[in-house]
């Protein structure tokens, strides 16, 4: 059964194949390290740790390369801003990075590449360009990419060369022969970081550092690239050109993009003061509700965040978690047909909308068929573990899930010992007063056959 995914480069889905039977090589551009990660960071960080994740469970291997912007125009104007050095800046914010990702559940990147790590490798591939005549010395000094010697400028974006207009990070300079010419390295100014080149002290332009990471990492010519959709246009669309330029062969066979997320119906900024750093969000919500929430739209499709949509995230995984509730083990044995369904729709370019659906369809088997046949419901409970499982859900015990963070455990199950007792002797006032304790501390009781279960409101 083959994966199908939707390259963006021909606008259509197409079969995976690697270019190595078995393996694949993919890589993903990370983020400009001088401010705290957004929701729009992790929405692309999740998705991409959903197609790890499943890539390696049908049993490829894989490659996973997420690089790092160390040194960048944004990174010198904060270092600025706080009188420090760029480096310094850039690694206090790569640090809380990892540990926003660590709080998130990601799967960490195989190579993890910093630009300020490859400037050789960046020096080298501009040397290629220039030699090949698709790169000058502009009148200032700085080194440029022609656009216009590259035909298939716009292939990835489809736009028309003589149409385009200058786009975000292209700068307008004089010195440059045409006004859609791109840096590939900046001489250095004042207080700027720099490293010693062929033309002279200076630093990496943001679209070649990808180039030569990406080609240094997985070669010249890999499987998947992938990023957020506001990055299609210049800074794929540049990378294309550059290193497909320098090595004349095709630079990678599938381009992945990500929906942008948007903040109650809006763009996220801070001037609308909609802005949400992934911490934030983490301090208001587990780990686990936003992976089900980023999973639930397609990873093309624009997403909206809103807190009644994260209301609903938890309530959906406590549906599936409660179906899991009854059980202390699982079988060994997995309900092969909803396996097949499954894989049917995340081949079909990463489904997880429909896999989520096929999810709540073992749930309600499960709860359906438990009192009938608990055995078999026991192999479902496990089929909708080890499937959930590949997407990063369902990774806790029930208990955790429902007890969640920041409860007393050991006051609530002493006052589920005293209304235990009052249950016992007949006591049934003082069992309705503790359960409406228990309510306004935000737990809530269910009895069961099996003892009195307990889980944190939403």
């Amino acid at each position: 059964m083959s994966i199908n995914i939707y390259n963006t480069l021909t606008g259509k889905k197409e079969a995976f194949i690697p270019v190595t039977p078995g393996l694949v090589k993919l890589y993903v551009c990370g983020i400009t390290v001088y401010d705290l990660c957004h929701l729009g960071h992790a929405r692309s960080m999740l998705v991409f740790d959903m197609v790890v994740r499943y890539l390696r469970w049908v049993g490829y291997r894989v490659t996973y390369v997420r690089n790092i912007t160390d040194v960048d125009d944004k990174i010198i104007r904060r270092a600025n801003e706080l009188s420090q050095d760029s480096l310094t800046v850039a690694n206090r914010f790569i640090d809380l990075m990892h540990h926003d990702e660590r709080a998130l559940g990601l799967l960490s990147p195989d190579i993890e590449p910093r630009a300020t790590q490859h400037i050789p490798q960046i020096i080298a591939m501009i040397e290629r360009l220039i030699v090949k005549k698709y790169a000058y010395i502009a009148t200032n000094g700085d080194v440029c990419f022609s656009v216009r010697r590259f035909s298939d400028y716009g292939k990835l974006s489809r736009r028309n060369i003589d149409e385009l207009r200058v786009g975000e990070r292209v700068l307008n300079h004089e010195e440059k022969q045409d006004p859609l010419d791109f840096v590939l390295w900046k001489l250095s100014k004042p207080n700027e970081p720099m490293w010693s080149s062929p033309w002279g002290n200076g630093r990496p332009g943001w679209h070649i550092e990808c180039s030569a990471m990406s080609s240094h990492c997985l070669g010249e010519h890999f499987d998947i690239h992938g990023g957020g959709m506001d990055l299609k246009f210049p800074h794929h669309e540049n990378e294309i050109a550059q290193s497909e330029a320098a090595t004349d062969q095709c630079f990678a066979n599938t381009w992945m993009h990500v929906g942008l997320l948007k903040i109650n119906g809006e763009k996220m900024s801070k001037s609308l003061h909609n802005f949400f750093t992934l911490k934030d969000a983490l301090r208001l919500h587990s780990s686990e509700v936003l992976r089900f929430f980023m999973l639930s739209s397609h990873y093309r499709k624009p997403l909206n965040y809103s807190e009644a949509m994260l209301k609903q995230a938890y309530s959906a995984l406590e549906t599936l978690y409660l179906s899991l509730r009854e059980f202390d083990s699982f079988a060994d044995q997995y309900n092969e047909a909803y396996i097949i369904r499954f894989k049917h729709v995340m081949n079909d370019d990463f489904n997880t909308p429909e896999a989520l659906a096929i999810l709540f369809e073992l749930a309600r088997d499960i709860n359906m068929t438990k009192s009938v046949n608990f055995h078999s419901a026991e192999m479902l409970a496990s089929t909708l573990r080890y499937l959930a499982n590949s997407l990063g859900l369902l990774t806790l015990t029930p208990e955790k899930f429902f007890q969640g963070d920041h409860v007393n455990v050991t006051v609530i199950e002493e006052i589920l010992e005293k209304r235990k007792i009052a249950r016992e002797n007949k006591q049934w006032d003082i069992s309705d007063q503790l359960r409406q304790q228990l309510a306004s501390m935000g737990i809530l009781i269910e009895d069961t056959p099996n003892g009195t279960l307990w889980r944190k409101a939403l």
